[in-house]
């Protein structure tokens, strides 16, 4: 048995695992009344009682398996005291890029600037709420992370021109990233992360001759350091056009699938444990459409370890029943 699946297996049976990527928040109502008083999102994060407050609210809710901590891959260059800021209907923006003070930062200081994030963890691990359920950090990959930090907003469809025209200044902030990325995965697990998963939200933006340099390397390098401390990875290269190539030459122990791939492909090339797959937006569907869908994905994977999640994240108008019933469904299959 793998790493990943003594941690998540439910010891005593046969049931596939399922959390949720984006579990906690914006489709959830409790949510939304804490979100509406407080609109600064990342001081929202930073608020331990809130965030982990928030952390807990879908196992409230649904018989999940797991505790996915209410953070931000941002917080990363956040610690790093980049402006972040979250804009309403537009997403991330940060402020310009100091490479100088950030090259002045102390392990101690960025440590401390994150310190809620980590407190936040472990009052999510003291809470009866997640007896015997699993409880996940994550970081941004350092490619994602790169992108956010130089574009200083989010790509959406494309890079800005002049991404890739400094080459020293991304070597420099890779290095960084790798530095300061593993500062944040050791604090999540000595807080009581049990898996750590690493998001690469924008792998999908690369050309193949460039996956080697900018998310091959530097995501081996987070995932055997992650694996030193004798903690599950699992990655989710979203959009990345080979999930097999990724998976032999990253090894996590466990990859996350996107809804553009085809299930039955990974499942004939792949032989670490899956997660994911099903499009969110099924859940905007009806109860007939998404117990079809979901069960297709259990069918497909059946004869191979699997954690039961979606390609993305909940989309906001989501209706918890609706959530509830997918729940239900995994469960009882």
């Amino acid at each position: 048995m793998s790493p990943i699946e003594e941690v998540i297996i439910n010891k005593n049976s046969n049931i596939n695992p399922i959390w949720i990527m984006r579990q906690a928040g914006r489709y959830l109502p409790e949510f939304r009344d804490i979100r509406k008083q407080n609109p600064d999102f990342i001081k929202l994060c930073l608020n331990e009682n809130l965030s982990s407050e928030i952390t807990l609210q879908p196992l409230k809710r649904f018989d999940l398996d797991a505790a996915i901590i209410f953070s931000d891959i941002l917080m990363l260059p956040y610690g790093l005291n980049q402006n972040v800021e979250f804009k309403k209907n537009v997403g991330p923006l940060l402020g310009n890029l100091n490479l100088e003070k950030i090259l002045d930062i102390k392990e101690v200081d960025f440590v401390k600037k994150l310190s809620s994030v980590y407190n936040l963890i472990k009052l999510v691990r003291n809470s009866q709420l997640t007896n015997n359920k699993t409880t996940i950090g994550f970081i941004g990959a350092p490619w994602t992370l790169l992108v956010y930090m130089l574009n200083k907003k989010s790509p959406k469809l494309s890079l800005n021109e002049n991404f890739f025209s400094d080459k020293n200044l991304i070597t420099r902030v890779l290095k960084i990233l790798d530095k300061f990325l593993k500062i944040h995965i050791k604090n999540q697990i000595n807080s009581g992360a049990q898996i750590i998963q690493i998001f690469d939200s924008w792998a999908g933006l690369l050309k193949e001759k460039d996956l080697s340099h900018y998310i091959y390397d530097p995501t081996l390098s987070l995932v055997n350091y992650i694996k030193s401390l004798n903690v599950p990875v699992i990655c989710f290269p979203r959009g990345v056009k080979n999930y097999k190539n990724f998976c032999e030459i990253v090894k996590p122990d466990a990859i996350c699938i996107d809804y553009n791939v085809d299930p039955v492909k990974i499942n004939k090339e792949i032989k670490i444990p899956i997660q994911g797959g099903m499009d969110p937006k099924i859940l905007l569907s009806n109860k007939e459409d998404l117990k079809k869908e979901a069960i297709k994905y259990l069918d497909i994977f059946k004869d191979h370890p699997y954690i039961f999640n979606l390609g993305h994240g909940v989309l906001p108008e989501t209706d918890p029943n609706m959530m509830d019933y997918l729940v239900k469904t995994v469960k009882e299959y």
